[in-house]
């Protein structure tokens, strides 16, 4: 699913950004880098920058518009700093990251990522279905690219893993439990051993049996529970016997 989440940078001046952002990708599982636009080629910075992450750079795809990068895609997301004068709908970092997962799991989704010094451009911030914005403290809310990739690469990290978990909330591990019947016989073998042993007084019963009952309905063992436990009652009637 992750795979179908493309980082897209446009018109990036500074290779070693490109490296960075690389690295922030690789270190939540994101792999697919779109360059659109770029104004720096891959140095020998870039992959300094990237550290371990210089496979994410092989792989990186180079086009010369933001349309082209954003081809294919059904979803496309843009971060924006400050709020521009056409309105747009806006997403905080987790209502994105929550967002993106749903969508990446049949189709592809885009975050763009702009200039480092002037951001995206009204024209670009309009090709993406929403725009984006880190809370960042408003006296000092610059960030660097990889800086944001990496803020909202973590949140698309949270929100998948989160998603895996209930995926396996939703759709248990298949167990087997004992049928009634057999717990049936279970509880019968059990009151005999416990008679044998003199626990269980046939003058006096009381609510034991009841009891019992009540504590294995609420365990809820499952088969092969059940079935250690029948073979511990046949050990104990066969060291009385």
């Amino acid at each position: 699913m992750l795979h179908n989440i493309r980082i897209v940078l446009v018109a990036t001046s500074h290779s070693g950004n490109i490296g960075s952002t690389a690295r922030a990708m690789k270190t939540m599982g994101l792999t697919q880098l779109w360059l659109a636009d770029p104004q720096s080629a891959i140095t020998a910075q870039t992959i300094a920058l990237a550290a371990g992450a210089s496979d994410v750079i092989a792989n990186a795809t180079t086009v010369s518009t933001l349309e082209d990068a954003l081809k294919g895609c059904s979803l496309v997301l843009g971060s924006s700093a400050r709020c521009r004068t056409l309105p747009w709908p806006m997403l905080d970092p987790h209502e994105c990251a929550t967002l993106s997962v749903r969508s990446a799991e049949h189709r592809t989704v885009a975050l763009v990522f702009g200039r480092e010094r002037t951001g995206l451009t009204n024209q670009e911030l309009q090709l993406c279905h929403y725009h984006v914005s880190i809370p960042a403290h408003p006296d000092y809310s610059s960030l660097n690219i990889a800086m944001a990739v990496q803020i909202l690469a973590y949140e698309i990290r949270v929100a998948f893993l989160r998603q895996q978990q209930q995926a396996l909330t939703d759709h248990p591990e298949k167990t087997a439990y004992p049928l009634f019947d057999e717990m049936e016989r279970f509880y019968a073998q059990l009151e005999q051993v416990l008679s044998h042993t003199g626990f269980i007084r046939q003058t006096h019963p009381g609510q034991i049996m009841s009891k019992l009952r009540r504590l294995f309905t609420r365990a809820r063992p499952e088969s092969q529970e059940l079935h250690i436990l029948r073979g511990i009652l046949a050990s104990f009637e066969k060291r009385g016997k």
